[in-house]
């Protein structure tokens, strides 16, 4: 459960450092980290920056070559859809350090900083666990969500990608998906909207605003809603639809729906262009990354691709997501 992890705390300071990564995926165990940056900040300004590939172990993955199936296993760090989503390539890769390499250099780096990041979880428990496993380190820096504070800057807002609150703070995206270039991007946004926050009321002020607030929620699913009446709207989940498919192992279909209302979500059983999180059992998923993609997994790519907002994570890595709001 990571317990040296730091707190995700709601702060504006002027002193802190941005980092991002590019992974092979959403799960923090299948799932590797292919490159991370980390830029410093002082007074606001940029003034130092780490960034690296890292090479992830190889992985294979079978061809067909001919109409009736037959074909090879060939190995590779990365298939395709990641590669065109982030423009690292499988040569890139291969000349890349190793994770071994670069993760105590990373921790030098980041000391004990304050850490802000977009979508923050998915960053820190990825690098938690890489400098656990490589370097024999925690990462007990708190840390700061920017996806949590434009949900309050940007109420109007359908989504709250990077993209989205880039577009909104008037911060341009020169190489999207690039480790980074996102740094710089999230940094950006980050003063937009420090600025904007500290223009009409103070850092105590604001954070008051992150308090729960009382819902009922509703969903048409078998009829089921939430049994409580108190839902914090900054948790990850918080109306965002949820799509369930395989065998769950941590609990059955309809306690994993109880939760998700019970966190103001919406689950729902097919995937749509509106649909967030397709959560996959953790059997399934690590049978996709060896013997291939559900079509459901292909389906919510395609969406991917389209610009919508939708999460292909493994079990673990959703009840990972979620586990300080239950």
């Amino acid at each position: 459960m990571r317990e040296h992890k730091g707190q995700s705390i709601i702060a504006l300071p002027n002193n802190y450092i941005v980092i991002d990564i590019e992974t092979t995926g959403l799960d923090f165990e299948y799932c590797h980290i292919i490159e991370i940056a980390a830029v410093k900040y002082e007074d606001g300004k940029a003034v130092d920056t780490f960034s690296s590939l890292i090479k992830p172990p190889l992985e294979h993955a079978y061809y067909p070559l001919r109409n009736d199936g037959a074909g090879e296993w060939i190995a590779r760090y990365i298939d395709e859809y990641i590669s065109d989503l982030t423009g690292i390539t499988n040569e890139m890769l291969e000349k890349a350090p190793n994770p071994v390499d670069i993760m105590p250099k990373l921790r030098d780096f980041l000391g004990d900083s304050v850490l802000i990041a977009h979508n923050a979880n998915f960053d820190i428990n990825f690098l938690y666990d890489a400098l656990e496993k490589y370097c024999n380190a925690y990462l007990t820096n708190n840390f700061i969500d920017t996806l949590r504070i434009a949900r309050k800057v940007f109420p109007e807002l359908s989504h709250h990608r990077l993209s989205d609150i880039a577009q909104a703070c008037q911060a341009a995206q020169v190489e999207a998906h690039r480790a980074e270039a996102d740094c710089l991007v999230t940094g950006k946004c980050y003063e937009f909207m420090r600025d904007r926050i500290l223009a009409t009321s103070s850092e105590g002020e604001f954070q008051k605003l992150f308090k729960t607030k009382s819902l009922q929620h509703k969903a048409s699913l078998l009829s089921m809603e939430a049994t409580t009446d108190d839902i914090d709207d900054t948790n990850p989940i918080y109306q965002k639809v949820v799509v369930f498919t395989g065998a769950l192992s941590a609990m059955s279909r309809k306690e994993a729906f109880q939760l998700t209302l019970n966190l103001g979500a919406i689950p729902e059983d097919a995937i749509t262009k509106k649909t967030n999180y397709l959560v996959i059992g953790n059997e399934d998923f690590a049978k996709s990354v060896t013997d291939g993609k559900t079509s459901k997994m292909k389906k919510a790519e395609s969406y991917q691709q389209k610009g919508a907002e939708i999460y292909i994570i493994s079990e673990n890595a959703f009840f990972d997501l979620i586990s300080e709001y239950i």
